[in-house]
């Protein structure tokens, strides 16, 4: 077994697996089920990492049954410390949790043990926004580590210390802790936790705007993996240089490091590390003006967000979806602008149609999500208008009927160009139907009352009061008072609480 675990330290991953296999089949075959126990949950480590996934867990379950069978409770509390370190990576956290404190239970005074579970359920806070925890059991792990004497066990709490103190924007503290484990792995020849302490430390000077500095720690790191056959954090690798790539100007790179990060997250799946590196490379597409793509990817890693966990109250999980939605946000506001950018007379239209439905949603008890999908339906109820020819839709006069048929495809235009775009709101009824009138008059399919979504009817009413009150190329600007007046003559366009929300917000 000794010859086996150094093997691993050393790097030689496919040398140490072999060993831990010979040593479990010997062990088996003598009837030694304490070594056989242990040689499965190490050889089980190897093999999830390999993506070996199914293979991985069945063989750690078998290290846990020998362990309660004999009635060992560390080498049962060990692993249940790797299957739910399984659970973790495959977005599993309720279950993660459930057996971390499981093992924690069985780990009693143990320090080795107790440290390595307190260490897991650190990394487990901090995933999940909960820095102060995070800390806490940190520091439960580094005493417990420091009692056992165990340099490894501490080289990696520091590596997670420098986590969190990134993750609190606390630089100087998370390159400190970067250093302090990188100095120990080194000592102890753990090349894996060296390759970490130098991606992790990467992604700091890369948030302190030290590129170059922070493309030779990922390289360096990747060069690490690389040999190492670690796939999954070659992942993270790619998705630093890609970032480095897209900030210090160089697309070309930055979207093939992306993509490569995209494709190994997959392969390993790592849903974190997946939805992590797409979001990046909508941000790269976005910039680009490829908004189509981004949006797709924006939703992509809206989804895979979701999947890390159901419940509603991880704060990180939500402040990722809240920054993903700041991006979200960005695409849609930029490329509504865009639509409006070659007409001085609409310019601006969608911001101000944004601002009143908002306002409108609110006053109609919207929830928070319903205010958002109004919000990026405004920003894109007029995409479709990119196939309007500019000479019908900047024509001074009135417009032919020829000419108005055109303009009324532009809302099935925009579904079209939304086509591939899944969005995390129901943004598209709005796109589609912000024409239609309750009276049945409207375009594009002439639905009447409550078969017009309630969003649409929003967008609706404020497009119209925007248009009356902005100058337009065949007309003035009116007062808001006559703008009034006259959509008081078409109160039959609207359903009556939709109208009456709206005079409250424009009257405020």
């Amino acid at each position: 077994m000794a010859r086996a675990i150094a093997e691993e330290q050393a790097g030689r991953i496919a040398e140490a697996a072999e060993q831990y296999r010979m040593v479990g089949d010997l062990a088996a075959a003598e009837a030694d089920p304490r070594t056989e126990s242990e040689a499965c949950r190490r050889l089980s480590v190897i093999l999830h990492h390999r993506n070996e996934r199914e293979r991985a867990r069945a063989l750690c379950c078998h290290s846990h049954d020998l362990a309660r069978t004999m009635g060992d409770p560390v080498l049962a509390g060990e692993a249940l410390n790797v299957l739910a370190g399984f659970d973790f990576e495959a977005g599993a956290m309720e279950s993660a949790r459930a057996r971390y404190h499981e093992a924690l239970a069985l780990a009693g005074d143990l320090p080795r043990l107790r440290g390595r579970v307190e260490q897991n359920l650190g990394i487990l806070a901090n995933v999940q926004g909960d820095h102060t925890g995070a800390v806490a059991h940190y520091r439960q792990s580094l005493e417990a580590f420091e009692r056992s004497g165990d340099d490894r066990g501490r080289a990696i709490v520091y590596h997670n210390l420098g986590m969190v103190s990134a993750d609190r924007t606390r630089w100087h503290d998370a390159e400190r802790y970067y250093a302090l484990s990188r100095a120990l792995a080194k000592q102890l020849g753990d090349q894996h936790l060296e390759g970490l302490c130098l991606l992790n430390h990467a992604e700091v000077l890369v948030a302190r705007q030290r590129y170059e500095e922070g493309r030779a720690g990922a390289e360096q790191a990747l060069e690490i993996f690389n040999r190492l056959g670690a796939r999954l954090d070659k992942a993270d690798a790619y998705k630093v240089l890609g970032v480095v790539y897209r900030e210090t100007g160089r697309p070309v790179l930055a979207e093939s490091r992306l993509r490569a990060a995209i494709e190994q997250a997959v392969a390993t799946g790592s849903v974190l590390s997946e939805a992590e590196s797409s979001r990046e490379l909508a941000r790269l597409l976005q910039a680009l003006g490829r908004n189509q793509e981004a949006l797709q990817l924006l939703g992509a890693a809206h989804r895979l967000f979701g999947r890390l966990d159901a419940r509603v109250d991880l704060v990180d999980v939500a402040g990722k979806v809240a920054q993903l939605e700041e991006s979200y946000t960005a695409v849609v506001r930029e490329w509504g602008q865009s639509i409006e950018s070659s007409d001085s007379y609409t310019f601006g239209h969608c911001e101000r149609v944004a601002g009143y439905g908002v306002g409108v949603a609110r006053a109609m008890g919207l929830d928070a999500t319903g205010q958002t999908t109004v919000r990026m339906g405004a920003y894109l109820h007029d995409l479709g208008k990119v196939r309007v020819p500019h000479e019908i839709l900047n024509k001074p006069g009135a417009l032919t009927p020829a000419e108005f048929d055109v303009i009324k495809q532009h809302p099935v235009w925009g579904l079209e160009l939304l086509a591939t775009v899944d969005f995390p709101w129901d943004i598209k009824p709005i796109i589609h139907w912000h024409h239609e009138r309750s009276d049945g008059m409207g375009y594009p399919d002439r639905l009447r009352g409550e078969e017009i979504p309630l969003g649409a009817q929003i967008i609706c009413i404020v497009d119209v009061y925007d248009a009356l009150t902005t100058t337009r190329s065949y007309r003035d600007a009116l007062s808001s008072a006559e703008a009034l007046r006259r959509m008081e003559e078409c109160r039959p366009w609207w359903r009556p609480d939709v109208y009456q929300a709206f005079r409250g917000v424009v009257a405020a």
